[in-house]
């Protein structure tokens, strides 16, 4: 290889272990997802053309904006990201490696003077006398030391979490074990709705943004709906759906209750409580009484319908709603008499003699009523979920070591100086100086005191 193809490849590989490239890529990551909030993501054309005009939406789709996480620029800025965290990681990591599994066991002068935190002292007796003094006090005040002579000299080196070094390079594999838990989700998984109306089930979902169905490998098939309101209004408190899972013919989930923040899982497929709505009009049962003659009539009728009225009259539920008021389920019934205008009024369920004071021809009770809703529901597969999980342990097991752990190390030379022995000892710590500096200030006092003793 020529000095020109040596020096190109050197120019590349420095690009990517630049942290000038990951200031920049993390600045684009964190705008780019602005977009993705600000843009609701993955609607159907309709939706994004009654916000957004013609040229707009057209701009938006080419740019992918639309659905910004399956972009190519977006996994590219992923990619060159991912690309950045390991170059970094592999020019830093040999280094780092050697200095916990091969640490500097001899101190000498050129060491020393790297040393902040370092300390000189003549002690009486020779190196040999002091050796097991001082190897002690280390050992007790710090950590077990390694004792190696040479040269007439004795060295003692003694550390202390040598592995919290490598706290930083577990929190980037944990990012890139994230990345890789979001990719896999982006494309093996999904985000899909389903409407099920009571009774019925269905085999399939919608994902957003697209008209073919996904086959979900099973059935479900929502038994009942229920839905509760606030008093006084017609504001849902709740809304409940009960389901059944059967694969193959058999039932392996039955009457599962689902409801808001309480999904129901299978295959890995997760069903969400969403929505809801009526499915179809709803359908009345009254009794209805012949002011003039006591006549009574029970009558079937769907909402919108008209029926028949003893005497030759006829009405129709105009509306209906389960919380009126206070005064629970209500209709609002429009009256033609035979021989008379139209009227229109409001028939209580809880309170059936109530219309007996309305004074008109005809009294009604609104004996029972029977509406079908179908339930909402928001469907997601994320095979990735549990490596996104992983990858979230291991960051913030990283950055505890990282952030709360220190690699604090000890060197103690003793040679001989005439008939005393002349002592240097430092140490350093790779993070949290200052603390280190206050251990150092009394293990000098120490170690005086085990020199005089």
């Amino acid at each position: 290889m020529s000095a020109k193809d040596r020096n190109a490849l050197t120019a590349v590989w420095d690009f990517f272990c630049s942290l000038k490239l990951t200031i920049v890529t993390l600045i684009l990551l964190a705008a780019t997802s602005i977009i993705g909030t600000v843009i609701q993501q993955n609607r159907s054309p309709q939706e994004y053309l009654q916000e957004y005009s013609e040229t707009t939406f057209r701009l938006f789709d080419a740019l992918g904006f639309f659905d910004m996480y399956h972009s190519w620029w977006f996994l590219a800025l992923l990619a060159l990201f991912s690309i950045n965290l390991i170059a970094c990681s592999i020019k830093r990591l040999p280094r780092v490696w050697k200095t916990v599994r091969e640490p500097v066991l001899v101190a000498d002068d050129a060491l020393y003077r790297t040393l902040s935190n370092q300390e000189e002292l003549l002690a009486k007796g020779a190196p040999s006398e002091l050796k097991e003094r001082l190897a002690a006090y280390v050992g007790r005040s710090f950590a077990s030391p390694v004792v190696t002579e040479r040269d007439g000299a004795v060295h003692l080196f003694a550390q202390k979490a040598p592995w919290a070094r490598m706290g930083v390079y577990v929190t980037h594999l944990s990012i890139l074990i994230i990345f890789a838990g979001a990719i896999i989700g982006t494309v093996w998984g999904y985000k899909a709705y389903v409407n099920i109306v009571e009774g019925t089930e269905t085999t399939q979902v919608w994902p957003r943004g697209s008209d073919a169905p996904i086959d979900l490998g099973f059935a479900v098939r929502c038994d009942e709906f229920s839905v509760s309101y606030y008093p006084g209004s017609n504001r849902p408190k709740e809304f409940r759906s009960v389901l059944t899972v059967s694969e193959g013919g058999r039932t392996v989930i039955e009457k599962r209750p689902i409801i808001v923040n309480d999904p129901l899982t299978h295959n890995g497929i997760t069903f969400y409580q969403s929505s809801y709505g009526p499915a179809g009009d709803p359908a009345f049962q009254f009794k209805v009484k012949l002011r003039s003659t006591g006549e009574t009539q029970d009558v079937s009728v769907r909402q919108g319908e008209r029926a028949l009225l003893p005497g030759g009259g006829s009405f129709r539920v105009a509306d209906f709603t389960e919380s009126f008021q206070n005064f629970g389920a209500a209709a609002r019934l429009e009256v033609t008499p035979a021989d008379g205008p139209p009227r229109s009024f409001v028939v209580l369920k809880a309170f059936p003699e109530f219309d007996a004071q309305r004074g008109g021809e005809y009294i009604f009770s609104l004996v029972d009523y029977q509406q079908r809703f179908y339930t909402g529901l928001q469907v997601a597969k994320d095979p990735g979920v549990w490596v996104v999980w992983t990858g979230c342990f291991l960051m913030v097991v990283g950055s505890l070591i990282a952030f709360f752990l220190s690699h604090r190390r000890i060197w103690v030379t003793l040679r001989p100086h005439g008939d005393k022995t002349a002592i240097r000892f430092g140490g350093s710590a790779h993070r949290n100086q200052p603390a280190f500096e206050i251990f150092f200030d009394e293990f000098k006092k120490g170690l005086r005191e085990e020199v005089k003793g």
